[in-house]
């Protein structure tokens, strides 16, 4: 990977990670489209560590209050009822599917489920979907009504991020429009649902990197994440405040027009559906 596709690859994980339209879907296409194949898994999960760094930054009084009240709720200093002491262990609830999951398929998350194939399934068939949940879509509950149940919930939707071409982001939000929470509050607690799942995969992956790889390219790597930060940052602002006033229409049209132009460049040989990582 040359300093350049680092450069690009950061650019598309900071500006894709929060939209309902797939980052590593867009990594894996950006990545054989700039010459540098799909950039794999591993170098996904990393850079993520970027753009959920984004979201502790944006969300830092959030989620100290969230720790402090949860900490002082277990030495019984505050009820559990307290309204940030439940969002901590909802989060900690909700992340509980994913990392299951994750280390169970984890050699099928790496290799077959990376299919472009796939992506380009999922890119179509679930943006369709979040087209028609976000259509009925009540939008009338908070996060203030977030309940055990739809926790669960909330957790489960996460899983499918699993699956290139869904959308974390994406999965979550329509889990939570499918509820009745407002688009917003839904974007907001799926964004605190990741960080517990994405550093620890960023992280696991990390390590192994660094174990099995013998020569790691850690200077692309660490210059696309830093990347992927700042532009996260800023995609984060600005989605919120869009989807506040905005449905997600021109997402599902992307997510179509996408998922139509990715199967005619396998169709005639421009991507191939599982290159060499």
């Amino acid at each position: 990977m040359t300093w350049l596709e680092a450069i690009i690859l950061g650019i598309v994980q900071g500006l894709t990670e929060f939209l309902p339209i797939s980052s590593s879907a867009h990594v894996s296409i950006v990545g054989q489209l700039t010459g540098s194949q799909d950039p794999g898994a591993a170098f996904t999960a990393v850079t993520q560590l970027g753009t959920e760094t984004a979201v502790v930054i944006y969300f830092a009084k959030d989620i100290g209050r969230i720790i402090a009240q949860w900490c002082k709720a277990l030495v019984g200093k505050v009820p559990h009822s307290d309204p940030d002491a439940r969002m901590g262990w909802l989060v900690i609830i909700g992340s509980i599917p994913i990392v299951i999951l994750g280390l169970l398929f984890q050699d099928a998350i790496e290799s077959y489920l990376r299919n472009l194939w796939i992506t380009a399934a999922m890119l179509g068939g679930f943006g369709l979907l979040i087209g028609v949940v976000d259509r009925f879509a009540r939008n009338e509950r908070s996060l203030e009504q977030l309940t055990w149940k739809h926790g669960v919930l909330y957790g489960l939707a996460q899983c499918l991020a699993l699956i290139p071409g869904v959308s974390r982001s994406g999965g979550t939000i329509a889990a939570g429009l499918a509820m009745g929470y407002r688009r917003e509050a839904a974007a907001r607690y799926a964004f605190l649902l990741a960080i517990p799942a994405v550093f620890g995969s960023g992280l696991f992956q990390l390590a192994k990197v660094g174990a099995t790889d013998p020569d790691p390219q850690w200077g692309p790597i660490a210059v696309a994440t830093i990347i992927a930060f700042f532009v996260g940052i800023a995609v984060i602002h600005w989605l919120l405040k869009y989807i506040s006033t905005h449905d997600f229409r021109w997402f599902v049209v992307y997510r179509v027009v996408l998922a139509v132009a990715v199967a005619v460049l396998l169709l005639t040989g421009v991507l191939e559906p599982l290159p060499q990582v």
